[in-house]
């Protein structure tokens, strides 16, 4: 009896996963900017409002040393998936891939037939035929709207979308505002359609960075040459295009050189030649593979695996090695470092200047006198709603009660979002210090607070801020009598 080779149970491909995770990104996208809490976006840097939400929690522009740390903790994200899943981010993650799988796969193929199927990414379109001239130019005219939708959602992270589209209505006041979504959209055009993945090989410099990170444990697209045989020399020579060519050297070798690795590959390489810069771990030639392994009852030949466990056949890979907890101790931290930072954020922003004049001194009736001191207060109201603020003097030990505000009399009322001047003046009719030669500088707090509904100090909303109150010299007190 002959034997009869059985088909293996081919698995979902990877490509379907990637849509899923492509669908979940383009919603998170492009509906988290419309979430609000309290008022408050998940992120927004408002340059036009002056404003950072992050997480649901607004921020003022003096309060920008947050940024540092999302910037941090967005690169060690980055490389810690890179040492651990090689390019994974630019195939599962990276807007350029989303965006030319939705052109190329979606709109030139699926929708136009521009392209005759997604598993053949190297034979580009007759263009010599008139109907696809007329196919190719839908086919852009679809992508620019949805560059331009593209470009607006991207804005919309700097002005919000109830904002935007106020702005929109009134278009000759906000030019630079269009004119970013529209140099967006223009950009996104060029290079989806014209630059293509020559963006991932040339441009962009993250496919520099990945050699610097990846080790033997790195998972990623790579070809069993144990098993498929070597179709490339060590100088990266193709050495066989046909099965029994390779079959002539290597009888066990698997490899069938179908190519359909090759010819799905997005940024035309040949998996088989070994680990590339161009490889963005799409893993479209680990679906390929193991199509058509599977029809022989094989497990494929490429595979998301590591060259330890793959290539040089020394065990499995140990995915928690002392690089990748390192880099998760690292976010950790990090997380850590920036929930503290945000829970102290000040629900008022005060600033404290003195006036240039030192002090005043005024002559009172029954040889009493009164010394001034003068401060410029900029405050900033970071609550979504109109408050009322007041303040208190703190002295040292001893002086409690000796120096008291004159003005403001009363608590005054401080719009959100809007930096408020106010005069303060603090007044003293004690002899705080009696030092003939020089001025006496006397370290005080201000407290400064809200007021709640029931007309009390607020526990929340409540900053401590350190300055002087300079008490004059005794021959400037005795001689403005």
């Amino acid at each position: 009896m002959s034997e009869k080779k059985k088909s293996i149970e081919i698995p979902t491909p990877w490509r379907i996963k990637r849509y899923y995770v492509y669908a979940l990104a383009t919603i998170v996208a492009l509906v988290l900017p419309w979430i609000k809490v309290n008022g408050h976006h998940f992120f927004l840097l408002s340059f036009d409002k002056m404003k950072l939400d992050l997480a649901f929690v607004q921020f003022d522009m003096q309060e920008l040393y947050l940024m540092p740390f999302l910037l941090m903790l967005l690169f060690i994200t980055i490389f810690g998936m890179t040492v651990l899943g090689g390019r994974v981010f630019c195939g599962w993650v990276c807007p350029q891939t989303v965006f030319r799988v939705i052109y190329r796969d979606l709109i030139e193929t699926k929708l136009l037939h521009l392209r005759k199927r997604i598993g053949n990414k190297q034979q580009e379109p007759d263009m010599s035929k008139p109907e696809n001239k007329v196919k190719k130019a839908i086919a852009i005219m679809i992508w620019t709207v949805l560059a331009l939708i593209a470009g607006a959602d991207f804005m919309w992270y700097f002005v919000p979308p109830e904002t935007f589209f106020q702005y929109l209505s009134n278009p000759g006041e906000h030019l630079t505002m269009i004119g970013f979504v529209v140099g967006i959209a223009a950009f996104l055009i060029y290079d989806i359609v014209f630059l293509k993945e020559n963006f991932c090989i040339y441009v962009c410099p993250y496919s520099r960075v990945q050699s610097v990170l990846y080790d033997e444990h790195t998972v990623m697209a790579i070809y069993d040459f144990n098993r498929g045989g070597h179709i490339y020399d060590e100088h990266h020579h193709k050495k066989f295009e046909k099965q029994k060519e390779l079959q002539t050297v290597e009888p066990n070798a698997e490899c069938t050189t179908c190519e359909k690795c090759v010819t799905v590959c997005p940024t035309h390489i040949d998996i088989r030649e070994g680990l590339q810069l161009e490889c963005i771990n799409c893993l479209e030639c680990v679906d390929a593979c193991t199509t058509v392994m599977g029809k022989l009852g094989k497990p494929s030949l490429v595979t998301w695996s590591s060259e330890y466990e793959i290539a040089e056949k020394k065990g499995k890979t140990k995915y928690f090695r002392p690089k990748i907890i390192a880099y998760m101790v690292l976010l950790v931290g990090l997380m850590f470092a920036l929930g503290y930072m945000s829970t102290t954020k000040e629900h008022m922003l005060l600033n404290i200047n003195k006036e240039t004049r030192l002090y005043a001194v005024k002559h009172l009736a029954n040889n009493k006198f009164a010394v001034e001191n003068s401060y410029v207060f900029l405050l900033q109201n970071t609550e979504n709603e109109p408050m009322k603020f007041f303040f208190e003097v703190i002295p040292p030990k001893g002086m409690e009660g000796k120096i008291q505000i004159v003005k403001p009399s009363k608590p005054f009322r401080v719009v959100p979002g809007v930096k408020k001047k106010k005069i303060v003046t603090l007044r003293t009719t004690e002899m705080l210090a009696d030092d003939k030669r020089k001025d006496t500088i006397i370290p005080i707090t201000i407290h400064a607070y809200a007021l709640d509904k029931d007309g009390k100090p607020s526990k929340l909303i409540s900053v401590m801020r350190h300055t002087i109150f300079v008490f004059p010299k005794e021959n400037v007190l005795l001689g403005s009598k």
